[in-house]
Parts: structure tokens; C-alpha cells; sequence
């Protein structure tokens, strides 16, 4: 009886370890990038960003990491930076605060991440993550990125930015 007793916790202890180390092995990352254009603006009326259509990638990324899109069981966002590519001596001290949602359509909207306080004199920017699930926006088609800003000063000419995103994929084993 001693040794049912011993041997429970470490049977256990065993299973739990093993389970971690297979969820690890079924847990990769995708990386994507956007290019996003900014108008030039008054500061009166923040710069128009339209919503952009993001064709989804995804298939091919699970099929190269031994997977399918139903096996997929949990997406999140770990990584969002916005780099100002043109012109490239350019910084963020015109924004104040932005916002980038994610959806499948205007009706499907979740917050992805933000940024409230943007730093002065940068010209990279790493968001937070609003650690929302993704599954179904990254199995989808396409999804589309809507941006809400906060202005701290004008926009004097149109800006080019880099949107790099990286998502923690976990899929089932079967």
C-alpha cells in the first residue's frame, strides 16, 4: 500500500511533464509582415488608415509545421513592431496612441494590440498584445487589420511603416 502511495505523485509528476513536452513539440511560431501607408495630414483630422486585407498564409504554414488548420487549437499574438521604412529619417513623434484590431469583417472585430503612451524621437515601436485567441482569424481565408489613432502632432508627408507580427501556434496531436 506504501508503494501505491509513493509511486501516485510520481506517476502523475510523469504525466504532467510529458504532456508539457508534447504540447512544446506541437507549438511553433509564424511570422508575417504588412506594409501600411500613411497620408499626410492636417492636425485637425487624424490620418485616414484603411482597413487592411491580409491574405492568410496559414495552410501552408501548418502544413510545414506537420499540421492542418482543424488541429489547430490555440493562436496568440507574442510579437507586433511598427518600423517607419519611408523616409527612413522619420520617427513616431506625431502619434500618440494606436490601436490595430483584428477581424474576419467589419462585424468580427477583436482587439489585437496597442501601444498608449508611443515614445518620442523613435522610429520602431513594439506593441502590446491584447493576448486575444486568434485560431479562427489566422485558419480564415484572409482577415483584415483596422487601426485607430491618436494624434500628438501632424503627419507632414506620407509614411510608409513595416507591420512585423509573429503568433504562437499550439495544434492537437491528431
Amino acid at each position: 500500500m506504501k508503494k501505491i502511495l509513493f509511486l501516485l505523485p510520481l506517476l502523475g509528476f510523469l504525466i504532467f511533464s510529458g504532456c508539457k513536452k508534447v504540447n512544446d513539440l506541437l507549438t511553433f511560431e509564424i511570422s508575417d509582415s504588412q506594409n501600411i501607408k500613411i497620408p499626410a495630414s492636417g492636425l485637425v483630422t487624424p490620418p485616414f488608415i484603411s482597413p487592411i486585407a491580409v491574405p492568410a498564409r496559414s495552410e501552408q504554414n501548418f502544413k510545414n509545421n506537420n499540421t492542418r488548420a482543424d488541429l489547430v487549437k490555440d493562436v496568440s499574438l507574442t510579437k507586433l513592431t511598427l518600423t517607419i521604412t519611408d523616409p527612413a529619417a522619420e520617427n513616431f513623434n506625431f502619434l500618440r496612441s494606436i490601436k490595430i484590431s483584428i477581424g474576419t469583417d467589419q462585424n468580427d472585430k477583436v482587439p489585437l494590440a496597442s501601444l498608449d503612451d508611443v515614445p518620442m524621437g523613435v522610429s520602431s515601436i513594439e506593441m502590446k498584445s491584447s493576448n486575444t485567441k486568434l485560431d479562427k482569424y489566422l485558419k480564415a481565408e484572409s482577415y483584415t487589420l483596422y487601426t485607430e489613432v491618436t494624434l500628438r502632432g501632424n503627419v507632414a508627408r506620407e509614411l510608409t511603416l513595416r507591420s512585423d507580427s509573429k503568433f504562437k501556434v499550439t495544434a492537437d496531436p491528431l
